[in-house]
């Protein structure tokens, strides 16, 4: 069994499925469930930071929800042409969870979305939103009985410094834009931990004491749904809150480009991996490392809008890398003397 990095590798040096997860006999290294979901949760943050951009460009030119609506809605078409046969063997069941890992996405996301419109520094709005990362292990802790580790809690304050750092030039004041991130990132670690669980097999106790087993819903399949729910409930709030008549009339090639790459990068593509990930673990800890996100939007934003960053900001970025280290130390030892012992341990002729 072959992993997608070494399909050019002979069939002599195979990757060998492992009690672990994958073993490659070529680099000698176990390719466990966590890291590959690490690797991927690490694309979803340079998806997540570029999307940031073509949002931006987006809510500039039309009214928000409506943006977000169309967004998701075109996402969701384009995933479903691949996921019919998953969704039409989903139970009643595992529907009722996407739905609801949806209704609870498509608040957050509406939430984010007026802060964007709101707000007038791309950087500072990925920092209060990125804040619900730092709450997923905690709220998955006090809602859900979830084991963290020791290097998780660790690990919080100093993303949480390194946040802060990323807007401490910013003169961080709670006015409407900020206070829609704030909501949008609490309602995001709900989400997070809502949709590992839906994409995970998951066992409950009902109230005679019996366990009961939910089978998880396929990442595709989920995807699809949480996506069409954001859709739909974000396209009901415009066409009550915001004006349309004027949508059509002011479009222009430049704002479709924008919408479609929204739609597929940013979109599509970005909670498709996402999703992927999380379903590689059951615990959510792990999407502690989407901290990265307000990183690369940052250096994003200042290559893109011209936004600038300062010592103290860069001083944050290198707190969130830290950050992972802390949280991934016994993968990161593990890599370091595996890589160590390669330079400096001979190999036998």
């Amino acid at each position: 069994m072959k992993a997608a990095f070494h399909q050019s590798l002979p069939v002599s040096m195979a990757v060998l499925p492992s009690p672990t997860g994958f073993y490659c006999e070529y680099c000698s290294v176990p390719i466990r469930p966590s890291h590959k979901a690490d690797l991927l949760l690490l694309v979803v943050t340079l998806l997540a930071a570029i999307s940031w951009m073509f949002s931006k460009e987006a809510v500039l030119a039309m009214p928000p929800l409506l943006f977000m609506s169309l967004r998701f809605l075109l996402a969701a078409s384009l995933l479903a042409m691949a996921a019919h046969h998953q969704l039409r063997r989903l139970s009643g069941q595992q529907l009722l969870r996407c739905v609801r890992v949806g209704t609870v996405f498509g608040i957050a996301m509406s939430c984010w979305v007026m802060g964007l419109a709101m707000g007038e520094h791309v950087g500072e709005g990925a920092f209060l939103t990125s804040l619900g990362v730092v709450l997923v292990p905690v709220l998955g802790r006090l809602i859900f009985a979830e084991p963290v580790p020791g290097s998780t809690w660790l690990a919080l304050p100093v993303a949480a410094a390194g946040l802060a750092l990323l807007s401490l030039d910013q003169e961080l004041h709670l006015e409407a834009g900020q206070l829609f991130f704030v909501a949008a990132a609490t309602i995001f670690a709900l989400y997070f931990n809502l949709n590992t669980r839906a994409a995970n097999p998951l066992s409950t106790r009902g109230t005679n004491g019996e366990s009961i087993e939910h089978p998880r819903v396929p990442a595709l399949a989920l995807t699809t749904i949480v996506l069409a729910v954001v859709g739909v409930l974000t396209g009901v709030l415009s066409a009550i809150f915001e004006p349309w008549q004027s949508v059509a009339a002011n479009a222009t090639p430049l704002l479709v480009l924008w919408v479609v790459l929204s739609a597929t990068v940013g979109t599509a593509l970005r909670f498709l991996v996402q999703t992927y990930a999380q379903s590689l673990s059951l615990h959510s800890h792990g999407v502690v490392i989407m901290v990265l996100e307000p990183m690369w939007t940052a250096l994003m934003a200042a290559a893109w809008f011209g936004e600038q960053m300062t010592q103290l900001q860069l001083a944050g970025c290198a707190l969130i890398f830290l950050s992972l280290l802390v949280n991934r130390w016994r993968a990161v030892r593990s890599l370091l003397k595996i890589f160590l012992t390669r330079i400096f341990v001979p190999t036998p002729k």
